[in-house]
């Protein structure tokens, strides 16, 4: 199987200002992003996970980055590097999705001990430069897992979560 992807996030905005007899207009229009190549070098990735979750009210789930994962035709996913996951919390929400650090973590720009808190219909894109060849290794056994927590006990949580590595 082959896989060639484009990770990005676009910013778009207008800043405007009104004065007495004129309107000054700020355009921004900028894109962070990459292309990745199918493969398992710099630049390139073999492996894509994508899936809709939910968790019931107060759980929390360990997704294992090495070994536990399926994709869309039934393959397990070993992933030796992350180059790109984005996760998304549904906007119909009413607690919050924690990200986290579980026990063996997975450590990333998190850390072993942080979190980031997605409220409702809030997301995060953490990906790898094309040309980054360390991007974000995963050590299987000691340091594959991610955790996903809903942050009360009142309702379920619903995400979205995209990850895109290599198997080496």
């Amino acid at each position: 199987m082959a896989l060639t992807s484009t990770i990005g996030v676009t910013v778009d905005g207008i800043y405007t200002k009104t004065a007495d007899l004129s309107t000054a207009a700020d355009n921004l229009s900028k894109r962070y992003g990459a292309y990745l190549a199918s493969g398992t070098g710099a630049g390139k990735a073999d492996l894509r996970f994508a899936d809709t979750r939910t968790l019931a009210a107060s759980a929390t789930e360990d997704i294992d980055l090495a070994g536990s994962l399926v994709d869309i035709y039934g393959a397990t996913l070993t992933f030796a590097k992350i180059k790109a996951i984005v996760i998304s919390a549904a906007a119909a929400n009413t607690n919050n999705v924690v990200v986290g650090a579980g026990t063996n973590p997975w450590i990333t720009a998190l850390n072993a001990t942080g979190t980031i808190t997605l409220r409702p219909g809030a997301g995060l894109a953490l990906f790898a430069g094309a040309a980054d060849a360390t991007t974000y290794a995963v050590t299987a056994g000691t340091g594959d897992i991610l955790k996903i927590a809903n942050s009360a006990g009142s309702t379920s949580v619903t995400y979205d979560i995209v990850i895109i590595g290599s198997s080496a």
